[in-house]
């Protein structure tokens, strides 16, 4: 018959087993370390820098950042006018702080900062009114093919709207490293030249018409290294002619 374990028996089983309990485990215990201190409260993130203060202010796009795809696809558009363009103001505002060019409009800037040593200034002037160009030319909406004037003038210099366009194909896509390939007005008649890095025709005194930008960032995502089938695509799809109608000079 199994004995009658009493309360007074039990306690004294159980003080006896914790005092020969394992010396491993023991000193297990006895190690363990102690629960950490809470951490003290984070600082709160630095706010991102602000863009520095100056005369010249980015645009905004004419359009939604989706638009223009598939030709220039929303990526695209987000890294070239967010970080590239907006950069290149950036930089701007920065250098021309404390400068005769802080009190200038961006083309005298342009226009202007060619004629320096320190080809910072201009660089980014250079950059900053060639993308103005160029976005504006792209906002939805407008006639999809010349017309009056304009149209006349294509055909005078070139033979044909399509001759026009294979042209700056052409050019633009056989320009060596950056630059842009552009349709410029000089004096009445219209042009197509290329330029190196962000030069453009306010340094030869002629009207920006079309501005085809072929810095790989312009197209790199959308079209690899097929320069000349983004081109040909831009000039196809995505030209907002009565926007560059409007540019002519009389």
């Amino acid at each position: 018959m199994s004995a009658k374990i009493t309360r007074r028996a039990f306690v004294a089983t159980a003080t006896a087993a914790a005092t020969f309990a394992s010396p491993y485990i023991i000193r297990a215990q006895a190690q363990a370390p102690a629960a950490p201190a809470a951490p003290p409260a984070a600082a709160p993130a630095a706010a991102p820098a602000a863009p520095p203060a100056g005369p010249f202010r980015q645009p905004p796009l004419p359009f939604h950042e989706s638009q223009l795809a598939p030709v220039i696809g929303q990526r695209t558009v987000f890294l070239h006018y967010g970080r590239h363009h907006a950069g290149q103001y950036n930089a701007l505002n920065t250098l021309v702080k404390g400068t005769k060019f802080e009190t200038m409009k961006l083309e005298e800037v342009v226009v202007e900062g060619n004629k320096e040593t320190d080809r910072r200034i201009f660089n980014n002037a250079g950059q900053a009114w060639n993308h103005d160009i160029y976005w504006a030319q792209f906002k939805p909406g407008g006639a999809k093919a010349p017309s009056g004037p304009l149209a006349g003038m294509i055909n005078d210099a070139f033979g044909s709207l399509d001759a026009m366009k294979q042209k700056l194909q052409a050019d633009a896509t056989a320009l060596f490293g950056s630059g842009w390939g552009w349709l410029a007005q000089d004096g009445n008649k219209l042009v197509i030249i290329t330029t190196p890095g962000g030069d453009n025709p306010l340094t030869r005194n002629m009207t920006a018409l079309i501005g085809v930008d072929v810095w790989e960032h312009a197209y790199y995502l959308d079209f690899e290294n097929r320069r000349g089938d983004h081109i040909k695509a831009v000039l196809d799809n995505i030209i907002n002619w009565d926007v560059v109608a409007s540019r002519l000079k009389a």
